[in-house]
């Protein structure tokens, strides 16, 4: 998958007047490429459109239009995108009520380094996180990581042909597991090329 360059992007102005648009699609493309584990994990899969997104917002809300601006934000970006190789994801730690979410981030410290996904009954991967900056302490986890899952041609090509594909936290303080859908499965499969 291709890395966003300033020429993908849409100027302030034009992305003023299309934002509706762009954010209603660009919602409903993540609504489809993420996935629940357990009732307070989310990972949504990032790829260019997603983080298209991400850069546009970004551009917006801080107002930024000089060319080593919007370099910078996509130097920031763009190793989000999946390079065809892997997976990247973001993982959403989720506990509505914030005391809850403060006790529980506590609780499971290091979760980020025990989110694994398995294909079609190979070893499962582990997910490398964080890899722009530590986001936890020993004492807590953050709310939202940044993972990385590197898959092997095996395991790519298990992928393709149909295989199941399963994520799942190894946290002993949270385990669950769950399969993707067949809809989410080939959704992903699309980042391979």
């Amino acid at each position: 998958m291709h890395k966003l360059q300033r020429h993908d992007l849409l100027s302030l102005e034009t992305y003023a007047a299309q934002r509706a648009d762009f954010r209603a699609r660009a919602m409903a493309h993540k609504q489809q490429r993420s996935v629940h584990v357990g009732a307070h994990l989310t990972l949504v899969f990032e790829d260019r459109l997603t983080i298209q997104y991400q850069i546009q917002e970004m551009l917006r809300i801080e107002r930024i239009f000089e060319a080593n601006g919007i370099e910078e934000e996509l130097d920031a970006y763009n190793p989000l995108i999946p390079d065809g190789r892997n997976l990247k994801a973001t993982l959403l730690i989720e506990y509505p009520d914030a005391e809850q979410r403060k006790r529980e981030l506590s609780r499971l410290a290091g979760l980020e380094h025990g989110i694994t996904l398995t294909v079609g009954g190979r070893p499962p991967v582990t997910a490398i996180a964080d890899e722009d900056m530590d986001r936890s302490t020993e004492a807590k986890t953050a709310a939202v990581h940044f993972l990385r899952f590197e898959l092997s041609d095996g395991m790519i090509e298990a992928w393709r042909s149909g295989a199941a594909v399963k994520l799942a936290s190894t946290h002993p303080l949270m385990c669950e597991e769950v399969t993707l859908s067949e809809t989410l499965r080939k959704a992903l499969a699309e980042d391979f090329d």
